[in-house]
Formats: structure tokens, sequence, C-alpha cells
């Protein structure tokens, strides 16, 4: 015969289950959000041109610059591409630097974070006028960062960059 205990087996604590669930919780959304790592270099699509043109005031608003704008020296920042690397109607993403360069119309240049506005995922394209963030498929426009379809609600932040030359470089 065996003597059965009477107290009960201890289990894991109410705070220790609790913790554990968070945890997970937390690591299937960080792992929704994430980007792949795949291919770095498939970086942009051109654009058709066909939308993404209305809301465009041209040059010298924040976030953007013209193929004329440079200041003749060696402004600083950081060299991103060449003017020819950007195609019109679309744009190319530098993941490395968390930034969308875009040429909504021929010889003007804007940059838009690449980060979506929605739960902050790296944007992942550029397809018929619009940066397309893969997790949840907002559009933005590549020539102001508004969006065109959500779920996101805000535009993406304008980012600062300077043409000189065929250069463009990160203000």
């Amino acid at each position: 015969m065996t003597s059965a205990s009477s107290q009960p087996v201890p289990g894991p604590a109410r705070r220790t289950v609790v913790a554990a669930a968070g945890a997970a919780g937390l690591a299937a959304a960080l792992t929704a959000c994430g980007s792949s790592d795949d291919d770095s270099s498939k970086n942009a699509t051109t654009g058709s041109g066909a939308s993404g043109s209305a809301g465009s005031t041209g040059a010298g608003t924040a976030g953007g610059a013209s193929k004329d704008t440079g200041s003749g020296g060696s402004a600083g920042g950081t060299a991103l591409a060449k003017t020819s690397d950007i195609p019109e109607g679309g744009g190319k993403i530098f993941k490395d630097k968390g930034v969308v360069v875009t040429q909504p119309t021929a010889g003007t240049y804007k940059a838009f974070s690449a980060k979506c506005t929605h739960q902050g995922c790296a944007v992942g394209s550029i397809t018929g006028g619009v940066i397309v963030c893969p997790c949840h498929n907002s559009h933005f426009s590549v020539a102001d960062g508004s969006v065109k379809h959500g779920p996101a609600t805000q535009p993406l932040a304008a980012e600062k960059i300077t043409v000189s030359g065929d250069e463009i470089k990160l203000a």
C-alpha cells in the first residue's frame, strides 16, 4: 500500500503563468510585424505613375527636394543614391537607413520614413504609385506619404533629403 499525501502538489504560481502568457503574446506580435531578411536587395519596383500625383505641391516642402535644389558645395549628409536609381512614379526603399526615396514626377524627389504608421512594420515595396506595407497592406502615396488605403490612419513621416547634381543625400 502506498500512502497518499493529503497535501496538494505545488504548481506554478499564478504570476508565473500570467508572465509566460504575456511573453508569448509579445513574441507572436513581434514576429507578425517583423520583416523578411531573405533578399534585402529587392528594394523597390517601378510604379505606373497612374496614381499618387494628387497633392503634389512640388519641391521645397518638408521631406522633398527637387533636382535643382542642391547648394553646389559638398553638403553634409549620408549619400543614398544617384537620381537615376529612383524611377519616375516610383521609388526605392533603403532598409538599412530606414528611409524611402520617391520621384513622384520627373525631377522631384521626396523622402519618407520606411516605418509604417499602423504598427511599425517596415514598408516592403513600391507599386503603382504607392508605398506598400506588407504586414497589413497599408498603402501610402509616393507624392506626399499620405494614406491611400488603411488600416494605417497617419501618413509616413517626411524625411529631409538634398539633391546635388545627380546625388541624393539624407540631410
